[in-house]
C-alpha cells in the first residue's frame, strides 16, 4: 500500500504525512507542483527526523505520475464527494491511497481516473477532516484489512 499526495499545498501537512508513512513503512508519491518549496522548514519541522526514513517519489506532474505508476495497483481517491465509506471498502495490499489538495481537493480529471472513490464518514454539518487525519484513518483501515501493519 502507498500514499499519494496530489499537489499538496501545506508543508506541515506533507511533513506529517511523510512521518506517518515512515512510521508505518509505507511509500509516498508526491505529485507536483506543490504549493511550497520542497525544502521548506515547516516540512522538515513536521516530518522531524523521520523524513530520511520514508520512501518518497516525487513526480513533476499528474501525467508523469500516471506514466510511472504500476497499472496493477488500484488508485483509491479519498474524497468528500464519494458515497462509499472507507469502512465499507475492501482494500488490497497494493492500493495507492490518493489525497487531493488541501485547498481544492482533486479535480474532475483525477476523479475520472480513480479506480475507486471513498470517504471518511463525518457528523452532519462537518465539511472535511484535515488531510493527515483522513490519511491516517484510511491507511489504518487498509493496513488492518490487509495485515500490513509493521510487526
Amino acid at each position: 500500500m502507498r500514499l499519494a499526495l496530489f499537489q499538496p499545498d501545506i508543508p506541515q501537512n506533507t511533513g506529517a504525512v511523510l512521518r506517518l508513512a515512515a512510521c508505518l513503512n509505507v511509500a509516498v508519491d508526491v505529485i507536483e507542483p506543490c504549493g511550497f518549496v520542497w525544502s521548506d522548514r515547516h516540512l522538515r519541522r513536521a516530518g522531524m527526523d523521520y523524513l530520511d526514513r520514508v520512501d518518497v517519489t516525487r513526480h513533476a506532474s499528474w501525467s508523469a505520475f500516471l506514466q510511472a505508476r504500476d497499472r496493477s495497483e488500484r488508485l483509491v481517491l479519498l474524497t468528500t464527494r464519494a458515497s462509499l465509506a472507507h469502512t465499507e471498502f475492501r482494500f488490497r495490499a497494493r492500493d495507492v491511497l490518493l489525497l487531493g489538495r488541501e485547498s481544492a481537493g482533486a479535480p474532475d480529471e483525477v476523479h475520472s481516473l480513480a479506480d475507486a472513490r471513498i470517504r471518511v464518514p463525518l457528523a452532519d454539518g462537518a465539511r472535511s477532516l484535515n488531510v493527515v487525519a483522513a490519511a491516517a484513518m484510511v491507511l489504518g483501515e487498509g493496513l488492518r484489512q490487509c495485515g500490513g501493519f509493521p510487526r
